[in-house]
């Protein structure tokens, strides 16, 4: 339950990093000074050419990364039933740090004083359709698994009546034990993708995200195989017939 903290501080934070963008795109408008700052500290300077497409998948991506935070804070609030466990302060703290950095990450991909002349039709590419068709796509399989593991704690009539753990079914539960972590793995590729594929420095949180869900991954795994003899033994901890 203390992650919904963590999606409060993502819509806030993100939420106004894509009003800067979406303002500084399509208004002309300058960012903040202290951002200007931030990008001058992290060595992304403005520069002078035409870098459109990079500040369109930027403003995309911004995008996405505010919906998902969104969705998982209303998730949070209204989809998921969590037991009495308590997160460390350490984990927390990061938790927060995590969420304010990975918008200025997205941020950063672009200078702070380039305005964009050509039209957003143009800047429509076949990476963003594919990008945002597998975001939509894996959005969806983790909504499906959070709700079956929210039903396992509630009656037929929705009435929460247990916070234990029960094997879950379902979705893509079938393959693996935890389709939610190997979700938010894909929707981050999905913004690696958005963000043109090229983009080094978002594979790099590509490749966080996928060390963070897996391990989580294999602990909640191990954990079901403890606590329930008959639990599935096909079913993989992370990704299908792989891992």
């Amino acid at each position: 339950r203390w992650f919904t903290h963590f999606y409060v501080v993502s819509v806030l934070w993100n939420g106004f990093l894509l009003i800067c963008l979406f303002r500084a795109e399509f208004f002309g408008e300058s960012f903040p000074s202290w951002i200007q700052n931030m990008h001058h500290a992290l060595g992304r300077d403005s520069q002078n050419k035409d870098m459109g497409n990079e500040h369109f998948s930027a403003l995309l991506v911004l995008l996405l990364l505010w919906l998902h935070s969104c969705r998982r804070l209303a998730e949070c609030l209204w989809t998921s039933v969590f037991s009495s466990g308590v997160i460390h302060i350490v984990q927390y703290c990061f938790g927060l740090g995590y969420y304010i950095a990975v918008g200025s990450t997205v941020l950063c991909q672009v200078p702070t004083n380039v305005r964009n002349g050509k039209k957003l039709s143009v800047q429509i590419c076949w990476y963003h359709i594919i990008g945002v068709m597998m975001y939509i796509w894996a959005s969806l399989h983790q909504h499906r698994c959070l709700a079956i593991l929210a039903n396992l704690r509630k009656s037929t009539s929705g009435k929460v009546v247990s916070l234990s753990h029960s094997v879950p079914f379902g979705d893509w539960f079938e393959s693996v034990s935890c389709p939610h972590y190997l979700a938010e793995l894909l929707i981050y590729v999905s913004m690696a993708i958005t963000l043109g594929i090229h983009n080094v420095t978002w594979w790099c949180v590509v490749m966080y995200v996928l060390f963070n869900q897996a391990l989580a991954a294999v602990l909640c795994h191990e954990f079901y195989q403890k606590k329930f003899s008959s639990y599935p033994k096909h079913r993989k901890a992370f990704i299908p017939l792989v891992f």
